[in-house]
């Protein structure tokens, strides 16, 4: 009988390896990977080794549900002999354990749909210990599987306390963009031009859109997202302005007024808020009483030098005053 070598066991172990990251892909695959894990996936199949180890998870996994069909024996079909893998083989069969407890039971193990008052703030405990505050005029699901945690904001603001669960990481998707997070607390505002990302504590990958790159945000740290300008500027917080409109008064300082508006939009949807490109960028301080976002408006022509038009069709723009 031939010794292997020394090269020889390095290569099998490599194998093993290899083949347990196909098991662990194969797995994620089939529990609804989400935008990130399809992402790694597709890079770690770059790799030949890699792809040729998941094809022949594939086909060992095809080959025991044939086995298991009908719950009678059935021959295996005839394959090229191959050598043996023990690594693919245990792992199959850990995966075949994993998969078996969970026949019949369902996918989804929590599903629910929010929409908010048009007043006034709600509040959610999930599950797993995350708690969710959620804005006036807000629209959002919520889709826990096995394997991951998804927070899908349709329009709207929302504020979550994630419960840390490394197994299991929490996505908000908006859009297109998507927030990945495994535990902190973190504001998500999704309004007409802008989608806004603030941190309280912890740390959150924000990726915008399909084309941005991933940003990591860190505590006390907001990136602002303009959908028309397809651009991103971050900022530096103090821990009181994360979500202080959860105290019913939000205060800005130095906020251009086009960013202004596109976030009062969210408390008076009823009649939307145009900002002419000639005021856009003055800045502007002061207070929003959320419950009472018309106050703000009707102060802003002492504020700055403007003036509201209301058109016809209710909508209300804000103009230069002269």
């Amino acid at each position: 009988m031939n010794r292997l070598s020394d090269t020889d066991d390095l290569d099998i172990e490599a194998r093993d390896a290899i083949d347990a990251q196909a098991a662990s892909w194969f797995a994620r695959n089939h529990n609804d990977a989400g935008r990130a894990d399809r992402k790694a996936f597709a890079a770690w199949q770059a790799t030949p080794a890699h792809a040729r180890a998941y094809a022949e998870f594939e086909q060992l996994w095809a080959d025991l549900a044939q086995l298991q069909q009908l719950n009678k024996p059935v021959a295996l079909p005839k394959r090229k002999p191959s050598v043996w893998r023990p690594a693919l083989a245990v792992a199959a069969a850990l995966l075949c354990a994993v998969l078996a407890s969970h026949l019949g039971a369902p996918r989804e193990l929590y599903h629910s749909q929010v929409a908010a008052h048009a007043k006034g703030m709600r509040t959610l405990s999930l599950p797993d210990g995350t708690t969710l505050y959620v804005n006036a005029n807000t629209r959002l699901r919520v889709d826990f599987s096995a394997h991951q945690r998804i927070v899908h904001l349709d329009k709207g603001q929302v504020y979550i306390e994630v419960a840390a669960d490394k197994e299991r990481p929490l996505f908000v998707q908006a859009g297109e963009a998507n927030v990945r997070v495994v535990g902190t607390g973190f504001d998500v505002r999704r309004s007409q031009q802008q989608l806004v990302v603030s941190v309280a504590h912890g740390q959150v990958a924000f990726e915008p859109s399909a084309k941005s790159p991933v940003s990591l945000l860190g505590a006390q740290q907001r990136a602002i997202y303009s959908y028309a300008k397809g651009t991103m500027q971050q900022q530096t917080l103090t821990a009181e302005e994360v979500a202080d409109w959860r105290s019913g008064h939000l205060s800005f300082r130095n906020r251009e007024l086009a960013s202004l508006i596109d976030e009062l939009s969210l408390y008076r949807p009823q009649a939307p808020l145009q900002v002419s490109k000639a005021v856009a960028h003055l800045k502007v301080s002061g207070n929003l009483d959320v419950n009472d976002p018309d106050a703000l408006l009707n102060a802003l022509p002492a504020l700055l030098p403007v003036k509201t038009v209301v058109s016809a069709d209710g909508i209300v723009r804000i103009e230069p005053s002269k």
